[in-house]
């Protein structure tokens, strides 16, 4: 594949963990005394993705495209959000080459999530080149505190 046309995106998102609030991360929804809090569904990593994409072909932010003020993407899932960016890159002809996520939380693990993770971004973005890691920030900070949770993408796109 030449990738003589390539472009690379950040993305980076955090959201407060809240009671009453469904943690779900990548599109999967993981068993959890908390949740992320947000207008969405507050998926920290499909939001950083969205937004790694977005940069990468010059389009504004997830904030502008999908304002938290806008009540049709109230409770929405990510996973829809993220269809819409590819709309988006599909108009330009822009492809993804490979996306790179770091979440950083302290609890729970995700490890056991991954795949599914990857499968459900794969699905849209239409490529396999997808990695998913985790870490916690040591205790230090609002993330070791438990009171959010981090992520940051990078994304890779080519004509």
């Amino acid at each position: 594949m030449n990738r003589t046309n390539f472009k690379i995106g950040y993305g980076y998102d955090v959201h407060r963990l809240a009671k009453g609030r469904k943690l779900i991360l990548g599109g999967v929804e993981i068993p959890h005394k908390v949740g992320l809090d947000g207008h969405s569904d507050a998926d920290v990593l499909l939001h950083a993705v969205c937004d790694a994409l977005l940069g990468a072909a010059g389009f504004e932010d997830i904030g502008h495209r999908f304002p938290n003020t806008d009540p049709k993407y109230k409770n929405i899932s990510s996973l829809i959000l993220l269809k819409e960016t590819m709309k988006l890159l599909s108009l330009k002809k822009w492809k993804v080459g490979n996306i790179d996520c770091m979440l950083i939380l302290e609890e729970p693990k995700i490890y056991k999530h991954i795949a599914q993770m990857k499968k459900n971004i794969s699905a849209i973005i239409k490529t396999k080149e997808i990695s998913i890691k985790a870490t916690t920030s040591e205790g230090l900070g609002f993330v070791g505190q438990k009171k959010g949770c981090v992520c940051s993408a990078v994304a890779l796109i080519y004509k």
